[in-house]
């Protein structure tokens, strides 16, 4: 599985997940670190990658447009580089079987609101 990280995540994140996540990218690292939400979203699309933000965001345009691409939304809350390594790394299974599933729009990982 290839993800992307947004903006508001670390570049960082790329290098110390390569090994559970290999050939991620930043958006930084493919001219997208100023790009509005749609050109991330197309861009994904475009090269099958999953869309990982803390950005509500791209969870509204997964049920605007539906997949793909594909969004994990982290609702960590304020939380370091480590804590949302430690995430991904704890939910890879859960993260396979939603991109295995090809109507799967989005991915919460973290809390979960009540309504």
């Amino acid at each position: 599985m290839r993800l992307i990280f947004d903006q508001n995540l670390s570049f960082k994140l790329v290098s110390t997940l390569a090994d559970a996540f290999p050939d991620s990218v930043h958006v930084r690292d493919v001219g997208l670190a100023e790009a509005d939400d749609l050109e991330v979203w197309e861009y994904a699309r475009d090269n099958d990658l999953v869309i990982v933000s803390k950005d509500e965001d791209f969870h509204q345009l997964s049920f605007l447009l539906g997949p793909p691409p594909q969004v994990v939304w982290l609702r960590l809350g304020n939380c370091t580089t480590t804590d949302i390594e430690e995430a991904l790394r704890a939910s890879r299974f859960d993260l396979a079987e939603f991109r295995s599933d090809s109507e799967g729009a989005f991915l919460i990982l973290g809390k979960v609101e009540a309504g």
